[in-house]
């Protein structure tokens, strides 16, 4: 076909469409993989929103392009694209680029089947059952279930959905009129999807009761037991507790012995989040200024420390949690989306909430065994096949090269906050004990002055007008926000395996020269 034709069908031209295919391949390949993974090309081409609208041809026209226009759509999409596999990409808690990770999303993706019977994914309902193990077995666990979910903030749901039905099975089939008021519990500190959740299953967020965290960050047990026994003077009935390990901003984790002490006490389900995506924040002074929001809270994303010999005392105690919610896509750098929900029940509690027995799916005189078709254990129908990804980086890299993966995190974070100390102007908001490292840069004019009325809101200022800065150049992008009583500071995530030193000692000389005038 040649380029100057529309491009109105390839189906039935197979010559065709591999050729198509092997010049978008081409493209990512330069583009994305190796342009987006070098430290001397941009992080972004920011553009603002019309101008970018112009320089895309959004428009969906009546008549086809031709393969030429496309592929100059695909070279436009990558060039005005965040490239998060940059190595001075920090924003999020999801960076970097895994090759055997990418492989096999790229056979995910043109498999394009769906993970619910065995009949039409066979391989993945075995692969995913495996990884699952796995994954249950580093939490502490010879049995159980789980599941991989759209994202942590749906595993979350999930976990408050399967406590409430387990309390009250005649929910599922009557509603909330089955239920006294509820409620459940986490810290301040927790992932923003508990309240979603609250919301979304009919239960309110006034049953989310806050419980108060220390100074780090971590729950307060003896405040948890506090309110239980309010929530139980107030006539709710509590039945579930949210912990989180590695909090968003902090990095804190909670104390999770000592809160599943006050679960066992109680009879309450411990869920234990650790798999959140981290928050966006936007670019622009203007915006900044006006942004008068209290910190949000923000949920764990630590699972993958599990994984290392050396720091898995951090998450002790997680074997005695009911539900885990945990994303490798985040520290292990396994790619959007992979988030597993894991489940200690092995009475099939996740298909007896959810199931809906439909007879033109899960038939139950098929030729196999019909206890390998999973789909009914979700509120989905179609789900997209996560677990690939996942087992092919694990194959390749083994448990091993992982727990390298997440040393060599801990161990850059620490590089990092010793030559924070070494500098003028840069100042921690607190020793991290997880790959969060949260510090203040103090400009020029503000040194020296931390006793003045107005230097907590001069100071506020700083880290919006660096972002800007470093965004519209594209030299990196790293997230700020405000938090409790503290002024904006900065949160370096340590989480791309191919981050070095020398991107570290960029990020501290680019702050200098970004704010060396304000």
């Amino acid at each position: 076909m040649a380029d100057s034709q529309p491009l109105l069908s390839l189906d039935g031209d197979p010559v065709a469409a591999e050729a198509l295919l092997q010049d978008v391949f081409g493209i990512v390949v330069d583009e994305v993989i190796r342009k987006g993974t070098s430290a001397s090309e941009k992080v972004c081409e920011w553009k603002e929103p019309e101008e970018l609208k112009q320089l895309l041809d959004l428009e969906l026209r009546h008549e086809g392009e031709s393969q030429e226009q496309i592929l100059e759509h695909c070279r436009a999409v990558i060039r005005y694209s965040v490239k998060t596999c940059h190595p001075r990409f920090f924003n999020q808690l999801f960076s970097g680029l895994d090759p055997h990770a990418l492989a096999g999303r790229i056979v995910t993706e043109s498999l394009n089947t769906s993970q619910y019977t065995y009949e039409i994914a066979p391989v993945f309902v075995l692969m995913e059952e495996e990884v699952l193990k796995k994954l249950r077995a580093l939490v502490g666990w010879s049995s159980g279930d789980g599941v991989f979910c759209p994202g942590g903030s749906i595993s979350n749901m999930y976990a408050v959905n399967l406590a409430r039905y387990q309390r009250y099975p005649d929910c599922k089939q009557r509603g909330l009129r089955a239920l006294p008021p509820l409620a459940l519990f986490t810290s301040k500190e927790c992932h923003y999807s508990i309240k979603k959740g609250a919301a979304f299953l009919g239960l309110g967020t006034d049953s989310v009761r806050v419980v108060k965290a220390d100074e780090r960050g971590k729950m307060i047990p003896e405040d948890l037991e506090r309110q239980i026994s309010l929530a139980k003077a107030e006539g709710a009935v509590p039945f579930l507790v949210s912990a989180t390990s590695g909090t968003t901003v902090l990095g804190a984790f909670d104390p999770l012995e000592a809160i599943a002490d006050v679960c066992q006490h109680h009879g309450l389900w411990l869920h234990v989040d650790v798999s959140w995506d981290g928050p966006k924040n936007g670019v622009g002074w203007a915006k900044a200024k006006a942004h008068i929001a209290p910190s949000a809270p923000q949920a764990a994303w630590g699972g993958s420390v599990l994984l290392s010999q050396t720091h898995r005392h951090l998450l002790a105690g997680i074997q005695r949690a009911d539900s885990v919610a945990w994303n490798p896509h985040k520290l292990l750098s396994t790619g959007l989306q992979c988030s597993a929900l894991l489940l200690r029940d092995t009475s099939n509690l996740l298909k007896r909430c959810h199931g809906s027995q439909a007879s033109y799916l899960f038939q139950q005189d098929k030729f196999y065994d019909v206890a390998l078709d999973t789909g009914d254990k979700v509120v989905q129908c179609g789900r997209r096949v996560d677990c690939l990804k996942l087992w092919l980086m694990w194959k390749a890299q083994g448990e091993q090269g992982l727990q390298r993966r997440v040393d060599q995190a801990f161990a850059l974070a620490r590089y990092l906050v010793e030559e924070l100390k070494k500098r003028e102007g840069f100042e921690l908001v607190m020793e991290p004990e997880f790959v969060n490292v949260c510090f203040w840069f103090v400009p020029p004019s503000l040194r020296g002055k931390k006793g003045s009325p107005d230097y907590s809101e001069r100071l506020s200022k700083v880290a919006p007008i660096l972002k800007e800065r470093m965004v519209r150049k594209g030299s990196m992008m790293i997230g700020y926000q405000p938090h409790g009583t503290r002024s904006n500071f900065f949160r370096m995530v340590v989480a791309n395996p191919a981050l070095t030193r020398a991107d570290v000692d960029f990020l501290l000389n680019e702050l200098e020269r970004l704010g060396q005038d304000l």
